[in-house]
């Protein structure tokens, strides 16, 4: 049965940190390690986090001084001790055989880094029109241009290694060139499995305007390189909790 590496980088998530802990103490697929990574928080969420340990045994909460989902999720990599690795974001929402249906698409098809889609379920029909455009994207640059959302990740240990890492110098769609960069290696696909992404992004900033962001940039990928000069300002710490 394969072992896994979950790596979840956080930044302030006390509020939500537990919610998808506490969907990984219910996977049907129960051989895996936790590896919080926190950005140096204000809030508690690694306290939180910690409350955890009697739930999920192979839990492990790592504070960081300085901050940064790059840095995060290469220093994740880093502690784990399973070649399979997956990288989430803390907001996200699984279901309790996430795993098991990811691990057995992953194995079938023999990736090695692989995305997954976004799920609107309970959303309005604005959200579920734009997660399906956003999805239906993510699936056809799959094949020519790889792109994909960081808060859901499949890769391993050597593939990690092979491409360095995430990079840290790019400021927007790191998570992108991760698997652009892979796939000239390994093959990459999108795997028919899906993620619960709390709209509070899409909420705070507007569906049309991220939608547009993250085509812009993209674009821009395809045509000028990656983004290491802030040419696109964006920043990742702003979104707050609903009142």
């Amino acid at each position: 049965m394969t072992t896994v590496s979950i790596v979840i980088i956080t930044l302030n998530e006390e509020k939500r940190i537990g919610r998808l802990l506490e969907d990984l103490s219910k996977q049907s697929h129960q051989q895996f390690e936790v590896i919080v990574v926190d950005s140096n928080s204000d809030d508690n969420t690694c306290e939180v986090a910690r409350g955890f340990e009697q739930a999920l045994p192979s839990l492990t909460v790592h504070k960081m001084r300085e901050r940064g989902t790059s840095l995060g999720r290469n220093t994740g990599a880093q502690l784990a001790k399973h070649e399979r690795l997956i990288f989430l974001d803390a907001d996200v929402r699984l279901s309790p055989t996430f795993l098991t249906n990811a691990l057995y698409e992953l194995d079938n098809r023999k990736l090695e880094v692989a995305g997954a889609y976004m799920t609107a379920k309970d959303l309005s029909i604005g959200y579920r029109l734009g997660y399906a455009l956003f999805n239906a994207g993510l699936f056809t640059t799959s094949f020519f241009f790889p792109t994909a959302v960081g808060a859901c990740m499949f890769s391993t240990k050597r593939a990690h290694k092979e491409i360095g890492g995430f990079d840290q110098s790019i400021v927007l769609c790191e998570d992108c060139d991760y698997a652009k960069r892979a796939a000239k290696t390994w093959r990459y696909r999108m795997i028919p499995v899906s993620f619960w992404f709390d709209p509070r992004r899409l909420e705070q900033d507007g569906l049309v305007k991220m939608g547009l962001t993250y085509l812009r940039a993209n674009v821009r990928r395809f045509f000028m390189g990656e983004m290491r000069n802030s040419e696109m300002e964006y920043k990742f710490d702003h979104y707050k909790d609903a009142k």
